[in-house]
Parts: structure tokens; C-alpha cells; sequence
């Protein structure tokens, strides 16, 4: 399914071993649940003890909002958005915003309360203004200020849309007992499903969270947790010679220690630019702690080698990158013949553009590495629902053992809060505006 390899790597043998002994405590301190952080560590094994009648339950409120909408707005924010987003846009055709419901396979898919932006909300308003739509609101407490403004708009705009039918067309993923959010919907009689306490945010993809708006979009969420229970079997053993989770977040601190700071993740393929993100998410709030941690930063190649290559290439060398790979296309192109050879690349006729891809990969790893830059290469054999449930988890396993590794708590993000305590602020001392 997903496999690793290190190239380039500026680290010795004994350094690895150097490393056993911590990552045994570490690995022994996350599974018995003692570790930093351990109220929030539900979602380690939750792709195998999670609620088999909840799921049913998702799946079949997905299934009924398939059939009153051709439009779902999530609204949300983080880990309340990003693992959505990125599993939909992996998944969905290039350019399923022009497609049809049955082309698509469901219902379109429109993310909102990220931001604050005026035109934003307008335009998605606006768009569909004459779209059967349903929305589903995922937020803890409510009382997020992106996604609880959005929300406050589109339900307005909902209920003034659908009348008294809206309340059937809303659906609130959030705190189980309590919170504004809970108790609107209880209030409304909204449908609700929960965000487990004791899963964050960013950890939160295979829960209603991310689950309930996928599958009304006609993604395979059996898949998704079936690839996640995959990986969460294969990542169970602490040698790091063993563990593919283990080797790759453990290259990661001897790395950070010899002063590699950013770590760049670059996708050769545009479907996956909505992973980058949910990764930077993930690594970003989880390390970024106590004037620690390596930056998280993202790339799409080749188009990228055309305005950030100069500088991976030749600049600071303070950056590592991993490089996400798909071995196997659903489809491919041959590249026709130029029986003039008017452009002068005779060399790619009759090639796949598939092939053509993977040399770029290699070229470009061969340069950056003999650059200075160490190379992680991530493996999945095709992109599909299971490989993509194992790549998710994978990744948040890996950001648990590295932060854990590094002396910080990779559950919690204090310092997400000096911004809202300061906007907060602001508009609470502001006189209309002015």
C-alpha cells in the first residue's frame, strides 16, 4: 500500500540506533496513554473500535441528503474542513465543478467559514441560489468565529430559502452534551452526530467529521477506514527498522537536529494539493510548540520547479523535502508524434505522459539531492480510497511520534488562540464600525 524511501540522507548508521531508545519509550508512552496529550488520543485506534451503528447512521443520513441535494455546504474551519476537503478533491474527476450530480457520483461539494471574506460567502450564495442544497456545520463549540459567522449567514439564507424545511436540510457535527452550537441544534431539531471528545480537530477525518459530508459526496468511506485500519495494524511495531511511520518520523528529528527546518512536501500530481494543506495543518499545530518544531511547507511539481526551484536548488540549506508518489494512474495519455518535429522533443514521442511525470520526479530528486537537500520518498500504489485512508493515517501517527520525540504535546495549539483573543477583542470594543 505505502511504502518509504531515504535518499540523500546526511545521517550516519549509528544515529538511527542512537534514536531506538527514545522512540521505545515514546511509542510504549502513546499506546498505554500516558503520554503528553493522552486525553486526545481516540483517534490511534479508532479505525478499529469505532461505533459500527454510528457509522451506519452516517451513512444513512448521507444517503438521504444525496437525495434532496445537488449542493452540500460544510462549514468549517482546520481539522473541521481540511481532511474533508482534501479526501474529496483527491477522489473527485478534474473539473467536477462543471459535471453533473450522477457524473460526479453526488452531490458537489463547497467548503465555507474558512476565511472572512465578503465576496466569498456572496458568491457561493449566489451560485446556488437555484441549487437544491443542504449544509452541515462541524464545529466543537460553535463559538469558532469563521464558521459561526457563515453559518449564522447561510442558515438565514437557508431558512428564507426552504421555509420551515430547512431545519431538514441542516446538519450539525459537534459536542456531544454541550456547547452554542449543540444546543442551537437541539433548539432548531437539527440532526446532530458527534465530534469525540477525545479526538482534536486535525486527527478528526475518520470520524463524522470528515465522514458524513464524504459520503454524501459518493466517496467510499468503507474504503477510507479500511485503509486506515490497514495501516494502524502495520504501525504497530517499534522497531524503527520495521515501522515505515517510525523510519520516516525519526529521519525527520535527526534531520531538525542538523538544522533542517523546513520540510517540503511536493506532489507531482494537482489532486492532492488539498492533502499539502491538510498536512501543514496537521505537522504545523501539532510541533509548532514551545520555539520548536520544523515548518511545513507544500509544493505541486513540475509547475513549482518554475518559481520555487531556484531557490530549493540553490538557496539556504536549511530545507528537506518528502515527495509524495503515485505508482500506478487510473488512466494515461501517449504523447502523439511530430512528423516534422517542430518543437524538437522527438525524444518524448510515443511515451506516456505518465512515464514523462515519473522522470520529472526522478530528475528533479537527483538534482535537489546532489543539491544538498535530503529526499523522503512517500510510495502509495494507486490513489484510492484505501491507499488514501492509510496515507491519512500514516501521516498522523508519524506527526504523534515526532512531536512526542521532540518534547512537545502534538495534541494541543495554545498559541492558535492569541489571534482570536485579540479579534475578539477588537470587535467587542468597536462602535459600529466606525
Amino acid at each position: 500500500m505505502i511504502d518509504i524511501k531515504l535518499d540523500y540522507m546526511p545521517i550516519a548508521n549509528h544515529e538511527w540506533i542512537g534514536m531506538e531508545p527514545l522512540l521505545k519509550v515514546v511509542h510504549n508512552s502513546l499506546h498505554k496513554g500516558d503520554c503528553l496529550g493522552s486525553d486526545f488520543l481516540g483517534w490511534l485506534d479508532y479505525p478499529e473500535n469505532y461505533s459500527k451503528e454510528e457509522f451506519g447512521r452516517v451513512k444513512a443520513e448521507a444517503k438521504r441528503l444525496r437525495g434532496m441535494c445537488d449542493a452540500l455546504i460544510v462549514v468549517g474551519i482546520g481539522g473541521s474542513y481540511l481532511g474533508t476537503r482534501a479526501v474529496y478533491e483527491a477522489m473527485m474527476p478534474y473539473y467536477h465543478e462543471s459535471l453533473s450530480k450522477a457524473e460526479r457520483g453526488g452531490p458537489a461539494l463547497y467548503f465555507i467559514g474558512n476565511d472572512l471574506s465578503t465576496g466569498h460567502i456572496i458568491a457561493l450564495m449566489e451560485r446556488l441560489e437555484n441549487v437544491e442544497t443542504a449544509l452541515v456545520i462541524v464545529s466543537k463549540s460553535g463559538k469558532t468565529l469563521e464558521p459561526a459567522t457563515a453559518f449564522r449567514l447561510l442558515r438565514k439564507w437557508l431558512e428564507e430559502k426552504y421555509g420551515d424545511d430547512a431545519k431538514d436540510r441542516i446538519v450539525a457535527v459537534t459536542d456531544g452534551e454541550k456547547g452554542v452550537l449543540k444546543n442551537l441544534a437541539d433548539k432548531k431539531g437539527y440532526r446532530t452526530f458527534v465530534v469525540p471528545d477525545d479526538i482534536g480537530g486535525r486527527y478528526s477525518v475518520f470520524t463524522p467529521v470528515g465522514m458524513l459530508p464524504l459520503a454524501v459526496a459518493g466517496i467510499d468511506v468503507d474504503g477510507l477506514m479500511a485503509g486506515a485500519a490497514y495501516m494502524r495494524n502495520k504501525l504497530m511495531d517499534e522497531n524503527v527498522s520495521n515501522n515505515i511511520c517510525y523510519r520516516y518520523a525519526v529521519t525527520r528529528m535527526i534531520l531538525l537536529r542538523k538544522g533542517k527546518l523546513i520540510e517540503l512536501l511536493v506532489n507531482y500530481e494537482p489532486k492532492l494539493i488539498y492533502i499539502t494543506e491538510w498536512w501543514k495543518q496537521l505537522f504545523g499545530e501539532s510541533e509548532g510548540k514551545d520555539q520548536k518544531g520544523i515548518f511545513p511547507a507544500g509544493a505541486t511539481f513540475t509547475t513549482d520547479l518554475h518559481s520555487m526551484g531556484q531557490w530549493i536548488q540553490d538557496g539556504s540549506r536549511n530545507i528537506f523535502e518528502t515527495v509524495l508518489r503515485i505508482r500506478h494512474e487510473k488512466e494515461d495519455i501517449m504523447v502523439p508524434e511530430d512528423e516534422i518535429d517542430g518543437d524538437g522533443l522527438d525524444f518524448i514521442d510515443g511515451k506516456p505522459l505518465s512515464l514523462i511525470n515519473d522522470y520529472a520526479l526522478l530528475g528533479t530528486s537527483e538534482a535537489h539531492g546532489t543539491g544538498g537537500v535530503p529526499q523522503i520518498l512517500v510510495e502509495l500504489d494507486r490513489m484510492d480510497e484505501k491507499n488514501l485512508g492509510g496515507l491519512l493515517y500514516f501521516f498522523m501517527k508519524a506527526c504523534a511520534i515526532s512531536g512526542l520525540l521532540n518534547g512537545v504535546n502534538p495534541f494541543d495549539q495554545p498559541g492558535v488562540e492569541a489571534y482570536k483573543t485579540n479579534l475578539y477583542r477588537l470587535l467587542q470594543s468597536d462602535e459600529g464600525g466606525k
